[in-house]
């Protein structure tokens, strides 16, 4: 099962289930896959709204291989996923939300403690 908190998700990818987790290597490895020169450059480029088809299968294989699957993009993306291009676009915006945060803005950084609630 996949732990949000750690930036885990779970998508179906070949009627199977898989957890997808963009790690600090999976994040170089997409930095480099994608010709970025760092994480704010990189978070720039998903910020855009502009992927490209390449750029959602690059997400994707790096969220299943920071997750711990040996796959190569080549056999991602072969991969079928029920809902066409849509989910596949959501399961980059899924893994890149858990990964970059997706915390309301109503919290902070820092909750309040039990006691001043």
């Amino acid at each position: 099962m996949a732990n949000h908190r750690r930036g885990e998700i779970e998508a179906r990818l070949d009627d199977q289930t898989y957890t997808l987790c963009l790690t600090l290597g999976a994040l170089a490895e997409l930095e480099s896959g994608l010709g970025a020169s760092d994480l704010v450059a990189l978070a720039q480029r998903f910020e855009s709204n502009r992927l490209s088809s390449r750029d959602i299968l690059r997400i994707i294989g790096c969220g299943l291989r920071g997750a711990g699957h040996a796959l190569t993009d080549e056999e991602v993306s072969r991969m079928k996923v029920s809902g066409g291009f849509a989910a596949y676009v959501q399961i980059a915006a899924d893994l890149l939300a858990a990964t970059f945060g997706d915390e309301p803005e109503t919290q902070g950084a820092n909750p309040r403690s039990p006691q001043d609630a």
